[in-house]
């Protein structure tokens, strides 16, 4: 069994090590990690030696093009990671009878339902990044509709933090630096992390003797239970990390609420970013281990605190 996991160095690819470091691996499984000083995924030719080369039995696509904002003017370097190389990945699992494990995101919405998005829900992206995640997304659903070998798990999910950059961590960079914070309180979703991703992956893909599972091909929301806004999640955030015995500046009551429309950025964002993660949650109930139920079923808060506590801990903030 080989298993390739591209995106190393990101958030999502240094949970999946982790993971993995965590595990007692059997000794005819054979685990490689691939950043960008490996492999540059938006060149073509680089990708499809890598995956001849490697020869995986799993691909783990933790890379991504995720600079939003960059994004509307690196178009096609976005779209070369975000669609093109997704498509290379999937043309090797169907033509090798592999597993392609993929992650996407809640920007491949236009945010405007005023419920849950379910997984068959119409794609509407506003900015580049959404879209070129919505290619990707499409390009790898076409390649195995025309294939009757391999497999692929299509998990999007929101608001991603783990080790590494991402909004918790700003907000506790602020929180030292400024008396008052003016967050965003009118955009919804659920800040998953990296860490529970990673696992929640994993269950679905792997027993736990890492054979590779049968499970039915397609797009799966992974998202932690709940919801929440940009604004109470910092709120949480700065009183977690107070109790925490962490010394900040910003007063008690200093985080103001303020509209998206006051905050404007050169890529637009989804105001709705809730997914239903009913059919995930099916697919693992078939598994018949319920313990992996208890561990996908946790509120995004739990995960959020037992961060910020992590961070403390370290001294990380």
């Amino acid at each position: 069994m080989n298993i390739l996991v591209l995106g190393k160095d990101g958030q999502l690819g240094k949970a999946f090590k982790s993971l993995f470091n965590s595990l007692a691996i059997p000794k005819e499984v054979s685990i490689e990690y691939v950043g960008r000083a490996e492999c540059d995924l938006g060149n073509a030719s680089e990708l499809e030696f890598l995956l001849v080369n490697k020869n995986p039995n799993l691909i783990i696509n933790a890379s991504a093009y995720t600079a939003v904002d960059k994004a509307e003017s690196e178009t096609d370097l976005a779209f070369a990671v975000n669609a093109k190389a997704p498509e290379l990945m999937a043309q090797y699992a169907a033509q090798n009878d592999a597993t392609l494990l993929h992650f996407s995101t809640d920007y491949v919405f236009d945010g405007n339902k005023s419920g849950f998005y379910l997984e068959d829900d119409q794609r509407n992206p506003l900015g580049v990044y959404g879209k070129s995640k919505a290619a990707g997304e499409v390009a790898i659903e076409k390649t195995f509709a025309n294939s009757q070998r391999g497999q692929f798990a299509i998990l999007r999910t929101s608001w991603v933090y783990g080790n590494g950059g991402n909004f918790i961590r700003t907000i506790l960079r602020l929180a030292k630096e400024r008396e008052e914070l003016k967050i965003i309180h009118d955009q919804h979703g659920v800040p998953t992390s990296a860490d529970w991703l990673a696992q929640v992956s994993l269950d679905l893909v792997l027993d736990y003797q890492f054979n590779l599972r049968r499970f039915s091909s397609g797009i799966y929301h992974a998202v932690p239970a709940g919801e929440t806004t940009w604004y109470e999640l910092a709120t949480l955030v700065v009183q977690v990390a107070k109790n925490a015995g962490i010394e900040l500046r910003v007063k008690a009551g200093s985080i103001k609420p303020i509209l998206a429309i006051d905050y404007p950025l050169p890529a637009p964002r989804p105001m709705n970013s809730r997914l239903d993660r009913s059919k995930l949650s099916k697919a693992l109930e078939l598994q018949g281990d319920m313990s992996k139920l208890d561990s996908f079923n946790k509120p995004w808060m739990t995960a959020v605190e037992g961060y910020v506590q992590s961070l403390a801990n370290n001294g990380l903030i």
